[in-house]
């Protein structure tokens, strides 16, 4: 059975925890209020009245989610209100979208080490970033690959 305040509790835990990861306070109040609803489909109010905030708060935070693809926007049928759902996969569409940002910290940081001079202590540490950087872009379609093949093996689709 749902325990409606330890669930509205854990969500907030959750989401100080995202913020203490720097990501900004509403949207990850948000967010994990849309993970912990059993519905579906939510509006604005909906989500307002989960978190105790009007619908004009949550309107900026629905946005940023929705630039993460975290969040997808619907309308309404019959009405001028939007809907807003989970897509299928929230955590594999973020981490995908990151990997664009991997290649260029990567060529950033190679543009640094290339100006500071490898042999220096700073062009070293540059050079570190830049080779973390390129690893962890060439792991992460193979990382995603491996979490497809998890979820069809474990019936989590």
């Amino acid at each position: 059975m749902r325990d409606e305040e330890a669930a509205r509790q854990s969500a907030e835990r959750m989401a100080m925890m995202l913020v203490d990861w720097g990501f900004p306070r509403m949207p990850a109040r948000v967010l994990m209020a849309a993970m912990t609803a059993d519905e579906e489909l939510l509006t604005a109010a909906d989500i307002g009245e989960r978190l105790g905030v009007s619908p004009a708060a949550v309107s900026g935070a629905v946005r940023y989610l929705i630039q993460l693809r975290m969040l997808i926007r619907e309308p309404l049928p019959g009405s001028r209100r939007d809907v807003y759902r989970l897509p299928p996969d929230a955590w594999y569409e973020i981490t995908a979208l990151k990997g664009a940002l991997f290649k260029v910290l990567a060529g950033m940081s190679d543009e640094t080490v290339q100006a500071l001079g490898e042999q220096t202590a700073g062009g070293r540490r540059m050079a570190t970033m830049r080779d973390y950087f390129l690893f962890v872009e060439g792991e992460m379609p193979k990382l995603l690959e491996r979490w497809r093949k998890h979820k069809a093996d474990n019936g989590l689709d």
